[in-house]
């Protein structure tokens, strides 16, 4: 069949080097090609995990349907083999255009149409019938440079092609996203095919190219190029804009860590919001309300030393600190760039009291499950301040195992709470949730708190009525209620209440904890299994 295809362009190509350092040169292109076409299928994963959630679903949507469409794009590539350099000129043009500008075409779908999930799905088709058309017109190409056997071409194309996607996925996490960012990263990956695979056809395989094919090639590899430097020297604009109209106008900080995105909103510490990867995590509208419920109940009991998983916002904490018989608070957070801000943002540190000047509060900077396997400690009480189940990268610190690590972390009368999710919106998570709590070797007791106080709104310290918004914890819109489970190894839990020396409350009262968990009861959903590390069980949307 080779030797078909040969014959279709009239034997060797007319080469102006000699056949080895042209079959260098086809073996170096697919090496940088395979590197672009791999950091396009890794940037549309981590981008559609960012705006839609659930790494998971959206890493095998992306990745099966590139793969479905490397297929059509092989088939589709036989067409072309009697035109084997233009048509590998023209792909890798399309190529670089299509996948460098994904980023910001889905970016910018997210921001102001709010729907990124159809473009994600179209991106996948058209990279991977594009990066699926490649190999077909290289084996082509390398043929017509070097007239090896089909498995020695074969066997060299491959090597080349994975060993590029190897330095390709390498070099997104640790060099392009830190560095450049996901726009820019996308961009420059752009750039540098579309230079790779136009110096090749324009150069190596120049005389097999008729005139017209020489010019057509060279104003659309630098049409692409010029495209895409110009929106890499827009993209710091574009981003801002895409920021506002996402978050709004007052958007003070954005900072890209090895984490996560952290964005805060607001002017000052009463319209603060923060957001983690663009889900809403804590609003000064209404975070007390949700704080009260998750800690105080807890605080019943013991309560000299606690533990805060996750919280690194310093909100959890401070609850604990209006204990005076509190000795010391261990803050885990896996984001060390949240406890920064939380320490130096004025408007966030002013929400959280400046906890972190406190002597007894320690901040750790480690993902939850991790530090709990190597901690000693006991404490009274542990406090799971995490984002919901529904998140991956959060399931496991919603598994069974997770809470038989937070049994053997408590003292003998030490009590959990765990941030659950709603039980009316997401009754099969919650009481998932409730169900590995009870695995890990844990009594439970749920109760659920509306986001909105039932009667008028209370009144501040200051004088000012409290306005609980349509924002909140946990991610998104705020719902309409948390749900919470209080847990003790030494069971039974009674009813969540305030015990002696509690502080007042802002927006909380013991009847509405007490109702809370009788309303949790009536809403039990029986036969739930554990969620396990082999096994996860959370699939409701975040």
């Amino acid at each position: 069949m080779i030797d078909q295809q040969v014959s279709l362009r009239g034997g060797a190509a007319r080469l102006p080097v000699r056949p080895r350092t042209g079959r260098f040169l086809v073996l170096a292109a697919v090496f940088v090609c395979a590197a672009c076409g791999l950091v396009y299928e890794l940037e549309l994963v981590a981008l559609a995990s960012y705006l839609i959630g659930d790494s998971v679903t959206q890493a095998s949507v992306v990745l099966s349907v590139m793969v479905f469409a490397m297929g059509v794009g092989s088939l589709l590539a036989k067409r072309l083999r009697c035109h084997a350099a233009v048509g590998f000129g023209l792909i890798e043009a399309a190529l670089a255009l299509i996948g460098g500008s994904s980023a910001l075409v889905l970016y910018a779908s997210f921001a102001w149409l709010g729907e990124s999930r159809y473009p994600v799905v179209g991106f996948s088709l058209a990279i991977g019938v594009l990066i699926g058309a490649e190999i077909p017109l290289l084996m082509t190409l390398i043929q017509r440079v070097d007239r090896q056997d089909a498995g020695g071409a074969v066997a060299d194309l491959f090597a080349a092609d994975y060993v590029g996607a190897l330095v390709g996925g390498l070099a997104f996490p640790f060099l392009l996203l830190p560095m450049l960012g996901q726009l820019t990263g996308a961009l420059v990956t752009g750039a540098v095919n579309a230079a790779a695979g136009g110096a090749l056809v324009l150069w190596v395989f120049r005389r097999d190219l008729t005139p017209r094919s020489r010019r057509l090639l060279f104003l659309v590899n630098v049409s692409v190029i010029l495209v895409l430097a110009t929106a890499t020297f827009l993209v710091d604009d574009f981003e801002r804009a895409a920021r506002r109209a996402v978050y709004g106008d007052h958007v003070r900080v954005a900072v890209q860590t090895g984490v996560q995105e952290v964005v805060l909103t607001g002017t000052d510490r009463d319209s603060l919001d923060l957001y983690l990867d663009g889900r809403l995590r804590v609003s000064a509208r209404d975070e007390h309300r949700y704080h009260e419920a998750l800690v105080h109940p807890a605080m019943n009991g013991p309560r000299a030393r606690v533990l805060v998983l996750g919280g690194g916002d310093g909100l959890a904490a401070r609850e604990v600190l209006r204990y005076a018989d509190v000795r010391s608070v261990t803050v885990v957070e896996i984001d060390p760039a949240v406890t920064r801000l939380a320490r130096t943002d004025p408007a966030l540190s002013g929400l959280n009291d400046h906890v972190y000047r406190d002597p007894r509060v320690t901040a750790v900077g480690a993902d939850a499950f991790t530090w709990l396997r190597a901690d000693r400690h006991r404490y009274d009480v542990v406090i799971s301040d995490l984002p919901d189940p529904g998140i991956t990268a959060s399931t496991k610190l919603y598994s069974a195992e997770f809470y038989g690590l937070i049994a053997e972390a408590l003292a003998p009368r030490g009590r959990l709470v765990v941030h659950a999710g709603p039980p009316v919106a997401r009754p099969q998570t919650f009481w998932t949730v409730e169900a590995s709590v009870r695995a890990g070797g844990l009594a439970t007791r749920p109760y659920r708190i509306p986001a909105r106080p039932s009667a008028h709104p209370p009144v501040h310290a200051s004088g000012s009525t409290a306005s609980p918004d349509r924002l909140g914890p946990g991610g998104g819109r705020a719902p309409e209620e948390w749900g919470f489970l209080l847990a003790a190894a030494a069971g039974p839990v009674g009813e969540p209440g305030l015990g002696a020396g509690a502080p007042a409350l802002r927006s909380l009262g013991e009847e509405e904890l007490r109702e809370g968990a009788r309303a949790a009861d009536r809403l039990r959903l029986p036969g739930q299994a554990p969620s396990t590390l082999i096994h996860p069980r959370y699939w409701e949307d975040a």
